[in-house]
């Protein structure tokens, strides 16, 4: 199994196949995966690259992390597996809900 890698601050141009070429400059490219927007289709900006090896991987980070790519410096450090990430953020979608639906019924009592 290869190293994974975490890439950061991506142009929303950027496409897999794009992230793949980009770094088989580094060595071996196990895969490239740029994650996208489930609501819009659009890219977030990051993505994940597998190196197959340690050595890629490494050679990847001192070649790319900070370097201008497709206009952007671009981030490149070891993924960190989704457990270790600090939960939270909380709000979005449902903070507001309840405060509209009083205005309404204030609306309507009156």
């Amino acid at each position: 199994m290869g190293t994974k890698l975490y890439v950061g601050n991506l142009s929303f141009r950027v496409t897999n196949e794009d992230l793949q070429e980009h770094f088989a400059a580094a060595g071996a490219v196990q895969s490239a995966n740029v994650v996208f927007d489930r609501e819009t289709g659009r890219s977030r900006g990051f993505g994940f690259v597998e190196m197959e090896s340690d050595d890629a991987a490494t050679a990847a980070i001192a070649q790319f992390n900070g370097q201008e790519y497709d206009g952007r410096n671009m981030v490149v450090n070891e993924a960190r597996p989704r457990e270790d990430r600090p939960r939270g953020g909380g709000g979005g979608y449902g903070s507001g809900g309840g405060r509209d639906r009083n205005r309404e019924d204030r609306g309507n009592r009156w």
